[in-house]
């Protein structure tokens, strides 16, 4: 929106600022965090009025879990969304159709795990709204997303995967390729919901990885980027950088409240949500492996869930102690917050690992 202040700019003045990408994702970060701040605690307490025994803590869970995290409102996610929404909209150039899809994505991902919060926390029951419904909404969100991109791609991109590291590499998915994006943005928004499920070790890896896949897609947003990589060039992705800026900032004003011991929870409407934004990027930018990477902390807790369910399945035993492997480590006797801080070592490596396929060409 304030991006239409250049109209009044003559080229030499304050308005010109508003020209540069760089400038408005700085103004979409602090307006995102200073939401955060502002809105927070107004939003927890109202959550604590309106949850009486808060986000319901499943008995099969760690014990610890049971004595620590009873009572803690859920939902938290509407403040990130709230931050991430309005400082998209402000700082943003509204005439981008990425924006407009990465967005949509967002927000209907948010619904569907509102839904399913709400129905957890009134009936005070662990199971929402079933999975198949969630999976279904998702799939038809997904599709959407995965059909105006590949209609927003110049034509020598449109339903093509490229292959990091191999430069040339175009792979003509054709027909596939809307359901190959419906998998990588629900995959990844149900992949970061499984992550979430000890204070604070979603939404540092999400930030992380907003943070890479933000710098890949201001590059290849970038012709004079692009040459220099030997990436390919996808105009328009530049504005991304504005909303991951946005969900950085938001990120971390909700993080103020869920570190350690929490306050709120993102609960799924946060966590389906921010995953599917992630997945939406990755599909706007042409980077869907790369997505595999920087969000590798994403991949490996989805992989331990689909691992500990067919081996049990099929020998009624157990690979780890519990799954996700977050809880593994805890059965184990490890600390939360040791968990939680290696696992922001390690999604910090994977951010770097994957914005280093940029150049390794």
């Amino acid at each position: 929106m304030l991006y239409w202040l250049t109209l009044l700019s003559d080229g030499g003045d304050i308005f010109n600022l508003f020209r540069y990408i760089t400038f408005r994702a700085g103004g979409a970060f602090f307006t995102a965090l200073i939401f955060g701040f502002v809105f927070g605690k107004p939003l927890i307490n109202l959550l604590r009025k309106q949850q009486k025994h808060g986000q319901p803590i499943r008995n099969d869970g760690p014990e610890s879990h049971i004595l620590e995290k009873a009572g803690t409102p859920t939902m938290g996610g509407m403040l990130i969304l709230g931050a991430l929404v309005v400082s998209t909209l402000l700082w943003a150039r509204l005439d981008n159709g990425y924006v407009w899809m990465i967005l949509l994505v967002t927000v209907c991902f948010g619904a569907i795990g509102f839904a399913d919060d709400y129905q957890k926390v009134t009936s005070n029951s662990h199971k929402g709204v079933s999975a198949r419904m969630r999976f279904g909404l998702g799939l038809i969100v997904a599709a959407a997303a995965a059909y105006w991109a590949s209609a927003m791609h110049p034509e020598e991109l449109s339903n093509r995967l490229a292959l990091p590291i191999f430069k040339e590499t175009l792979l003509n998915l054709w027909v596939l390729f809307v359901p190959f994006a419906m998998i990588v943005i629900v995959g990844a928004a149900n992949a970061v919901n499984l992550t979430d499920g000890l204070d604070g070790l979603a939404i540092m890896p999400v930030m992380i990885a907003a943070g890479a896949l933000g710098v890949i897609a201001y590059a290849v947003g970038r012709v004079d980027f692009t040459e220099y990589l030997d990436v390919h060039y996808v105009p328009g992705t530049g504005e991304i950088l504005i909303f991951t800026a946005g969900l950085i900032g938001g990120g971390l004003g909700f993080l103020w409240y869920n570190a350690p011991p929490a306050a709120v929870f993102m609960g799924d409407t946060g966590s389906l949500a921010l995953g599917g934004a992630l997945g939406a990027i990755a599909v706007a930018t042409k980077h869907e492996i790369v997505l595999a990477i920087v969000g590798g902390i994403f991949v490996v807790e989805a992989l331990s869930v689909i691992i500990q369910v067919l081996y049990f399945k099929k020998t009624g035993k157990r690979v780890f102690l519990m799954a996700p492997i977050h809880h593994h480590f805890e059965k184990q006797g490890w600390a939360e917050s040791t968990i939680v801080i290696r696992f922001w070592i390690i999604a910090l490596i994977l951010a770097l690992v994957g914005l280093a396929t940029l150049k390794v060409r």
